[in-house]
């Protein structure tokens, strides 16, 4: 079997990220989303955005999404999709984890750009849909294992297992490049949200479905 058919197999049945997986994770999707319109637009420029981008994402996996249960990720690490499952808080539970997550993304933004990643912010939550629904927060591809079809591998197998409980799905496309991907997963494109001069965000949604009858759930490992 060839490297290419070995890490497709292992995209397609992710395993659960734990707190230890949270440096790897975060360096991963900083370089993933180095170049990515929406981020560029947001993090601030010059040689701290590479520390400020790793910074941001262990924040978001290490405070919120890995506890919660929905971060999938390849076993050898090389990609990975944050799930936030319904019903989940638009902040982290907490005063105190509140407050990390506010340096966080200071360190993300620096003070020029904090008022666009604050738009950015508040465009998101003030269109984002009422209602139970799993919400894909981020989904990332090492920069080198980029274009292999990894990507679409581990939301193909994640995606299965949200059809398992019948729930919606949402997420925020920030890169026109992916749209085919959510296409071909079953999401329909909603509108651009993003605020004034930023780049398009758009809102992509996808209905809930009947639990196929041959879904089979040891593609996911716990």
């Amino acid at each position: 079997m060839s490297d290419r058919h070995l890490l497709l197999a292992e995209a397609a049945s992710p395993r659960r990220a734990r707190a230890g997986d949270a440096p790897q994770l975060a360096r991963l999707m900083a370089a993933a989303f180095a170049a990515d319109p929406v981020m560029d637009w947001i993090a601030r420029p010059g040689p701290k955005r590479a520390h400020g981008l790793t910074r941001f994402f262990h924040g978001l996996l290490a405070l919120k999404a890995i506890p919660l249960g929905e971060v999938w990720m390849a076993p050898s690490g090389g990609a990975v999709t944050i799930w936030l499952p319904p019903g989940t808080p638009p902040t982290a539970g907490g005063f105190r984890a509140q407050l990390r997550m506010l340096a966080v993304f200071l360190r993300l933004c620096g003070v020029p750009r904090l008022l666009r990643g604050y738009a950015m912010g508040d465009a998101m939550e003030r269109h984002h849909p009422p209602g139970p629904h799993y919400y894909l927060a981020f989904i990332a591809v090492a920069p080198r294992l980029q274009g292999l079809g990894l990507g679409s591998a581990l939301l193909e197998a994640t995606l299965q297992r949200i059809d398992a409980t019948g729930c919606d799905a949402y997420l925020e496309n920030s890169n026109p490049k992916n749209t085919r991907l959510y296409e071909r997963a079953g999401f329909a494109a909603r509108g651009n949200i993003a605020p004034g001069r930023a780049p398009p965000l758009l809102s992509m949604w996808r209905e809930g479905r009947t639990r196929p009858a041959d879904y089979d759930s040891s593609s996911l490992s716990q």
